[in-house]
Formats: C-alpha cells, sequence, structure tokens
C-alpha cells in the first residue's frame, strides 16, 4: 500500500482558495471601477487614478462611455477591442480618443474628448456599433 498524493490530501483546498482568491480579485475590481465612475459621474472627474483596463473587463463593465467635445455625442467604446496592455489605466486611453463624425464627416479639427463612465452594457442600441475608435500609437 502506499500513501495518498499530495494531489489527493491538497487538491480540493487549494482549488476552493484559488476560487476565493478569483473571487476576492473579481469583488475588488467590480468595487474600485463603481467608485471611479461616482467619482466621474457625480464631480465630473478628476479621471485619474483610474483601475486598469483589465480590472475593469474583470469586473464585467466592458464598454467605456466617451462624450465628444465637438458635437457633444456620446458613445461607448468596447474594451476588448483596445490594443493596450490589461495593466494599462483607464484614464490613459482618453487622449487617444477620436470622434469619427467630428474628424471624418464634418472636417473640424481635433477636439479633445472626456471619459464618462465605465458601462457594462452599450448606451446607444440603434446605429453602428461605435463610432469612436482608439488611435494606433506608432
Amino acid at each position: 500500500m502506499g500513501t495518498k498524493s499530495r494531489e489527493m490530501i491538497y487538491g480540493a483546498s487549494v482549488r476552493a482558495a484559488a476560487e476565493r482568491a478569483a473571487e476576492a480579485r473579481k469583488q475588488a475590481d467590480r468595487l474600485a471601477v463603481e467608485a471611479w465612475n461616482k467619482r466621474m459621474l457625480g464631480f465630473q472627474g478628476p479621471a485619474q487614478p483610474s483601475p486598469a483596463l483589465g480590472d475593469a473587463i474583470n469586473a464585467g463593465f466592458g464598454y467605456l462611455e466617451v462624450k465628444c467635445l465637438g458635437c457633444n455625442t456620446h458613445q461607448t467604446v468596447p474594451l476588448n477591442i483596445v490594443r493596450r496592455p490589461k495593466s494599462t489605466p483607464i484614464h490613459e486611453l482618453e487622449r487617444y480618443m477620436r470622434c469619427r463624425d467630428c474628424s471624418r464627416v464634418q472636417g473640424r479639427p481635433f477636439k479633445r474628448s472626456h471619459l464618462v463612465a465605465l458601462r457594462p452594457t452599450k448606451i446607444s442600441t440603434d446605429g453602428p456599433a461605435s463610432t469612436w475608435w482608439p488611435v494606433p500609437v506608432r
């Protein structure tokens, strides 16, 4: 007869601890995103410090609401298409956002955008997916 393997002895407790840790990280990320949203919606900023891109996705907030200061439109940008490291703070995305309507259609010069809040769902259901796009950095 042999002895029990370490997997048999400790496996269940290790898996349970890993699940509790993942849930605690998700809850912490959710609270950080909600605090940032309340600061942005209540006081109109400041945008920094902000949660990281990966933290927002982990918390279930997959969209960033952005307001164009040129045409006053609000749009949502899906965070899963942003080509940045997951450790990038959300407030650093503000400078890369440009309104397609203002830049191409109306021929206006570059207008600065304003971050509004992180959202779990899109704010608009009709029309194209988004008229905002992150500008790639070379």
